[in-house]
């Protein structure tokens, strides 16, 4: 169990590593920053001078060493577009906002899907079982930026019970975290429809049927536990998906999380905030997949020793 736990968490701090290579090595390639932090009349001096304190002038090796060791310590410099702001910190100020849509889209998700899922291969060819894979369909088709503009002109002008925009109140997460789970939700439903259908053709299945096990111990508690892996597996995708995801939301309904933050860093060439929201947003993805690997192990202990 512990060599398996160390030999996950060892390999997401080596991809975080990587990662870290990529913005450094993109920040390199998206020209010097002498062009976005100078002004077109800086004399030759000026220009000297600023080079030689942000070490532009040292190999690019030294010079990644340095990012790393600032980046280690949360130092991803000042914000450009917001004068003052600590990069990472203005980033992590933002943080629980995405955070609390992030955390109210997976409930949705989750509380949908998996009902829907289990109740449409339990229900195979049935009305239910049409419907959701109906439903599937429809919300892996329809692009979740434009599902949330029609919720705003439908909920928010049309019939004005939702906030178009901002954040406050619980009112304001709700139509984001829909358009921003919807996609999932279909997702979810297939994969636990799917791993439901093959769990329930198995022999132990029927084998509990002929016993006289009652249906709802048969298909929670032994279909499901054994099924649950196909979703579980997804769920670290669906986790982070949806964090990492709502930049587009958070954009259309001007929700001032982590996403906002990253498309007007993007807008003003804020290449501090910029690395800061990629290395954060890498964190929250590679903490959603190491939670699933150890989650594998409650749900099939043969991990545990394999």
């Amino acid at each position: 169990m512990l060599r398996y736990v160390l030999l996950r968490v060892s390999s997401s701090l080596f991809a975080l590593l990587i990662i870290t290579m990529i913005v450094f090595s993109l920040s390199q390639l998206s020209g010097s920053p002498v062009d976005a932090l100078l002004p077109d009349d800086a004399t030759q001096e000026q220009i000297d001078l600023f080079i030689s304190e942000w070490g532009l002038d040292q190999p690019l090796w030294k010079q990644y060493v340095t990012f790393l060791g600032n980046a280690v310590q949360g130092d991803f410099g000042v914000s450009l577009k917001w004068p003052g702001e600590n990069a990472m910190g203005f980033v992590m100020d933002r943080m629980p906002a995405t955070l609390k849509l992030g955390g109210l889209s997976i409930l949705i998700t989750l509380v949908i899907a998996l009902p829907l899922g289990i109740a449409a291969a339990v229900y195979k060819g049935s009305l239910i079982d049409k419907f959701a894979q109906g439903f599937a369909l429809m919300g892996q088709s329809m692009p979740n930026f434009w599902l949330g503009i029609v919720l705003i002109w439908v909920f928010s002008v049309w019939l004005g019970w939702l906030p178009t925009s901002g954040i406050g109140t619980f009112a304001h997460l709700v139509l984001p975290a829909i358009a921003i789970a919807w996609f999932q939700i279909s997702a979810l439903a297939r994969l636990t429809r799917s791993a439901m259908l093959e769990v329930l053709d198995a022999e132990y299945i029927k084998l509990a049927r002929v016993k006289g096990a009652s249906e709802w111990a048969v298909v929670f508690k032994h279909a499901l536990r054994n099924a649950a892996v196909v979703p579980l597996t997804y769920f670290g995708i669906l986790a982070a998906s949806i964090l990492t995801g709502s930049v587009v939301i958070e954009s259309v309904y001007s929700y001032p999380g982590m996403g906002w933050v990253a498309i007007e860093a993007i807008r003003g060439r804020d290449f501090p905030v910029v690395q800061a929201v990629i290395i954060a947003y890498a964190v929250i993805y590679m903490l959603s997949n190491l939670l699933v690997d150890l989650l594998y192990v409650v749900v099939n202990p043969r991990i545990r020793h394999g």
